[in-house]
């Protein structure tokens, strides 16, 4: 099983299985300004060093990659992830197919499984079985097909598609009736206008076939029983109908489909039917008939639209007798495409004519503590750059503003994006080979808390593996909730940098010992560079037993234990690229997963997040830090 690689979207490939054995490695560090012993920060406080220890399990999994060991993956092979709790307390996981080697093709598609704990999962099936949609795949390809004047396809066989990124969100119907809902992407690999496959020689002046979201039910995820419901909408083009009949070898100039060269990127699709986020309409359990879609994924940002709550299809073009009522998906503008059902704009990087947008994977959770709805989104390709940002906004499908209060329609008012950065692939230096690929994720609610879930890549050759970052392993942070620089009211969610481990005693007071020491600290900031340079790394900053701070940058620091808020007021020497004279980090306890002590456990350890101020910088830089666990830990 595995993502397809085609002109419709992004590129994402999965290579030959190599084995490679990664450990994360203690590192002695010292202060450039005196000594450990003379700064009084040598011995870890009982407070963290009393934690038992958390996940053990080693990062490269290509020696269990296998289909027959995949009730030893846990989060090995995670890619794409959506998560919603079910009625049994469990949280279940769908995903994008993925298979390390492609060591398991075939054997149905959107693997599940499910935890409790967020850090242990198993295995429940393959909630798509192998001949999955096939029974409407066919009809509404052909449908659209005859209304092109393009010959249809005569047989299933001929067709060439994949199953890409779910969402998952549990539903309460009108008559009471709870039901885990899944919208699925089935991407369509065959060139528009001969109906050739998407391979060497084939070429036709043609996009691509478009993509549709489908979806379906369960009652019983446990048991893997689902239903599904069909076409909910595809790819929509605003290029018009101009569908001359098929004659000769390549599409016509005048087509609305026609392509100058596979290197053009002006996309024929106006929205592109992949990545759907679901958000529910109803914020205080009673019942309303209206939910929200949002999709779309590198052509021309995304759309937003109302979806029947009973049905699941779109609300504005639903028939009479409730089945699905959407019109063709082509109009010769955006208006007209909403009128047809297919949503308006809701987010689009850079200018609103740019067609070609690397940005996918909107992602929306509504927050009652604020009334805002906070979306998430990907940004750039998916191996090395991809990472993380947000926008809000009071309504589902309108007004969203980044961290400057700029209007996600365009992009930040043609910054080229949204800040805050959420994730960004990044290194510590006290062991671990980083991580990159950080992103197309889900965000999802447990207990109060927020946790933000997503695939992590290991950098190209890690280990001395030629193909590690084929790798893609399943990361589940917590999100931290930081100041707009020192703003306390003006808070936004930043993942964690470290991933969640459930660790023993996770909620205690976090105290002065626990501060003064040894951290590695990163600026997360997009850099326009290749591979593994692509990376942010960490710097080593020391927090001083007299309160003073020295390293990468200088100044003092106060603890708010209450709040778990570690302000510092900077000296000279600042974090590159910002301006303030103070910055406020969010503290939380969590797992040190680039540590190896004590027969290679690793241990826990305090981190923070934090935004320098969008007031005083034009490019608000994210914080991560980690306290690092010394060797007698």
């Amino acid at each position: 099983m595995k993502r397809s690689v085609f002109c419709l979207s992004t590129l994402c490939c999965f290579f030959m299985t190599a084995t490679v054995f990664f450990t994360g490695c203690p590192a002695e560090n010292q202060s450039s300004s005196g000594s450990q012993d003379s700064l009084g920060y040598q011995d870890t406080p009982a407070s963290i060093r009393e934690y038992t220890y958390g996940p053990n399990e080693k990062d490269d999994y290509s020696a269990m990659s296998s289909w027959e060991m995949r009730n030893k993956w846990n989060l090995a092979n995670v890619h794409d992830p959506s998560v919603e709790r079910w009625t049994d307390d469990y949280y279940y996981m769908y995903q994008t197919d993925a298979s390390y080697g492609n060591a398991h093709s075939g054997k149905g598609h959107y693997y599940g499984r499910r935890s409790k704990d967020l850090v242990n999962w198993s295995y429940v099936g393959m909630a798509m079985p192998e001949n999955g949609a096939k029974a409407w795949i066919l009809e509404k390809v052909n449908e659209f097909r005859r209304e092109m004047n393009l010959e249809p396809f005569s047989s299933i066989n001929d067709i060439s598609w994949g199953y890409w990124a779910p969402t998952v969100k549990k539903v309460t119907k009108s008559d009471g009736t709870v039901v885990l809902r899944m919208y699925y992407d089935v991407v369509i690999d065959n060139y528009i206008y001969s109906g050739k496959q998407n391979i060497e020689g084939n070429f036709d002046n043609s996009w691509t076939e478009r993509a549709f979201i489908g979806m379906m039910e369960s009652t019983d995820p446990a048991e893997n029983k689902w239903e599904d419901k069909g076409y909910v909408l595809c790819s929509s083009s605003a290029r018009g109908s101009n569908f001359p009949t098929m004659s000769g070898d390549t599409a016509s100039s005048e087509a609305a489909y026609y392509r100058s060269s596979t290197g053009n990127w002006d996309a024929y699709f106006y929205f592109n039917a992949i990545d759907p986020t679901y958000i529910p309409g109803n914020h205080d359990e009673s019942y309303t008939d209206t939910d929200y879609l949002i999709y779309g994924s590198w052509h021309h940002g995304f759309a937003g639209l109302e979806i029947d709550r009973d049905t699941g299809f779109p609300k504005a073009t639903l028939n009479s007798d409730k089945t699905n009522g959407i019109g063709l998906p082509w109009a010769d503008s955006p208006e007209k495409l909403a009128e047809n059902g297919y949503g308006t704009r809701v987010y689009c990087r850079g200018s609103n004519a740019n067609a070609w947008q690397p940005s996918e994977g909107p992602e929306v959770l509504y927050n009652k503590k604020d009334n805002y709805y906070y979306m998430f989104f990907a940004n750039e390709e998916l191996s090395y750059k991809y990472h993380t940002r947000v926008v809000r906004s009071k309504n589902p499908i309108s007004d969203y503003k980044d961290i400057f209060g700029r209007s996600a329609i365009n992009g930040g008012s043609g910054t080229g994006s949204c800040f805050p950065i959420v994730t960004h692939p990044y290194k510590f230096q006290n062991g671990g080979d980083g991580w990159v690929g950080l992103s197309h994720f889900t965000v999802f609610e447990k207990d109060g808390d927020w946790f933000y879930a997503s695939q992590g890549r290991l950098p190209e050759n890690a280990g001395g593996n030629a193909h590690s970052n084929a790798i893609m392993m399943g990361h589940v942070r917590k999100i931290l909730w930081c100041p707009n620089g020192t703003d306390t009211a003006d808070l936004w969610p930043i993942a964690s940098p470290e991933r969640y481990a459930n660790i023993e005693n996770k909620d205690a007071e976090i105290t002065e010992s626990d501060i003064a020491g040894t951290w590695e600290h990163i600026n997360l900031v997009q850099r326009n560079k290749p591979g593994n340079d692509v990376m942010d790394v960490s710097e080593y900053v020391y927090f001083n037993k007299d309160k003073t701070v020295s390293g990468a940058f200088d100044g003092t620091w106060y603890l708010d234990s209450v709040n778990k808020y570690l302000t510092v007021t900077l000296g000279s020497t600042k974090p590159n690229g910002i301006s303030d004279s103070e910055i406020i980090l969010v503290l939380d306890r969590e797992l040190d997963w680039e540590s190896a002590v004590d027969n290679n456990k690793r241990v826990a350890t305090v981190v923070y997040a934090g935004i320098s101020s969008a007031k005083g910088n034009s490019s608000p830089t994210t914080f991560w830090g980690k306290r690092v666990p010394s060797a007698t830990e």
